[in-house]
């Protein structure tokens, strides 16, 4: 069956699959894999499909803000998908994860408007602990960075408008960083009997005390979504492997 938006046939997909905002990234982690197959390019949905160790997985871009990125893994999970994982970055609230560390989302504060249309209020947004697991053991495999698990953001502003933006209270609150896509994953996952885990690279500080002028394209950070991939990409080995 062909999924309209992503247009990728479901057929063709596999059980096992690692999403990221940027086409340009799904590029960079399908050349990971052997076997690779590009499978279709619609919009920001750049999907690939190939193996790592063994196991058939696919990766596919969705793009930039929760609603858009619903889509990808509303159609994904329809394919034949069961097990998500989001590679991407985020904005830390802590001095102690600048840029270039790694946090593993346990799970995501709802402040996204997409989530408050499918679900009630009170609806957490928490990632599956098999796949938390996996991902925090592999990423403390590599060496090259601080790595944390704990509770991220998910918000819909980007650039500051009229309106103070929460920032101060979730960090507050214990939250490690912000971003913009996993609540939507990690309840979409829930609602769809799939299972899904992020895991995301610091790209700069998110919290108006800390930051300094806004530069995701340093070494430092490429380096630390290089680590991240690994990381998903020895996270699905991992499952896999448990899962038979």
């Amino acid at each position: 069956m062909l999924m309209p938006i992503l247009q990728v046939q479901s057929e063709d997909m596999p059980e096992y699959g690692i999403v990221c905002g940027d086409p340009q990234r799904a590029e960079r982690i399908a050349g990971f894999l052997q076997d690779v197959r590009e499978l279709a390019f619609s919009r920001e949905y750049r999907t690939f499909t190939g193996t790592y160790q063994g196991v058939r997985l696919a990766v596919t871009s969705h793009g930039v803000g929760s609603p858009g990125a619903a889509v990808c893994f509303e159609e994904l999970i329809r394919s034949g998908v069961k097990t998500l994982i989001r590679v991407g970055t985020a904005g830390s609230y802590h001095a102690e994860l600048p840029a270039g560390s790694l946090v593993v989302s346990t799970a995501a504060i709802r402040t996204d408007g997409l989530t408050r249309q499918l679900v009630p209020e009170g609806f957490p947004a928490v990632a599956d602990s098999a796949v938390t697991q996996a991902l925090e053991e592999s990423a403390l495999a590599l060496k090259g960075g601080a790595v944390r698990k704990g509770i991220t953001v998910t918000l819909d502003v980007f650039f500051n408008g009229v309106e103070e933006v929460p920032h101060a209270k979730y960090k507050a609150a214990g939250a490690l960083g912000v971003e913009m896509e996993i609540a939507a994953l990690y309840v979409i996952a829930s609602l769809r009997g799939a299972r899904a885990g992020a895991i995301v690279a610091m790209d700069g500080y998110a919290d108006s005390d800390l930051a300094a002028e806004y530069d995701p394209h340093t070494d430092t950070v490429a380096r630390a979504v290089e680590r991240e991939i690994q990381a998903a990409l020895d996270a699905v080995a991992k499952l896999a492997k448990a899962d038979d």
